[in-house]
């Protein structure tokens, strides 16, 4: 695997597809390669910053990405290209502070989201988490970066979540609606460029309430 392509810059801040094609050995959790085909479209029709190539906006948000993408494909965070696997952790609002390994093992969302009234993270397993929000946001639920505060060893960055909720959260009707989350997150750097800690700072009450403000079905 080339840890490099002809932009000169590392692999895991390239674009994601680029990381995916160049998989030699690695486990990926289906067997397979994941597919961003569709997500690219609604990429392209829902994000509302276009950074330009080689710039730190697009540095950061490539590497995110990849992150996210190995974090939900890649079953050993020893093959995880964005991160520093022995070093890296992991929290939300300053709570604790997650290990790869566990990241790996129970799920991005659930690392993310923690424990909340209306999601409590520690019932939920990696496959039923990604089914949940699968469920709720059919068309995905995007990530982009939106600015850079401040660059490496600490790059502090302001991204958005975003996605349709057109189907039911946990037995909640959904809204139709395009629901947004901001946050602020901060990811210690080594010099290649490789995460060694992430910490997300944002409003996951919010987020959560957003998605249960529809009727909830009657058994």
């Amino acid at each position: 695997m080339s840890n490099s392509q002809s932009t000169g810059l590392p692999l895991w801040v390239q674009q994601r597809d680029t990381v995916i094609a160049n998989d030699a050995g690695v486990e990926w959790r289906e067997g397979k390669r994941p597919d961003y085909a569709e997500t690219n479209e609604f990429l392209k029709k829902g994000s509302k910053f276009n950074h330009p190539e080689g710039s730190l906006e697009a540095i950061a948000q490539n590497l995110v990405r990849t992150f996210e993408m190995e974090a939900s494909y890649k079953a050993n965070p020893e093959q995880w290209l964005s991160i520093v696997a022995d070093q890296f952790r992991m929290s939300t609002n300053g709570g604790p502070k997650y290990n790869a390994q566990t990241v790996a093992d129970v799920g991005t969302y659930n690392v993310f989201l923690g424990d909340t009234e209306h999601y409590h993270s520690t019932e939920e397993t990696f496959e039923s988490s990604i089914e949940i929000f699968h469920n709720a946001f059919p068309n995905g639920f995007l990530w982009e970066l939106m600015e850079v505060l401040s660059g490496p060893p600490n790059v502090t960055f302001k991204w958005r979540h975003w996605g349709t909720f057109s189907g039911s959260f946990k037995g909640h009707e959904p809204t139709g609606e395009t629901i947004e989350v901001f946050g602020i997150s901060i990811a210690r750097v080594t010099e290649d460029l490789k995460i060694v800690s992430l910490e997300h700072f944002f409003d996951n009450s919010l987020f959560l309430k957003q998605l249960t403000s529809g009727c909830p079905f009657h058994s």
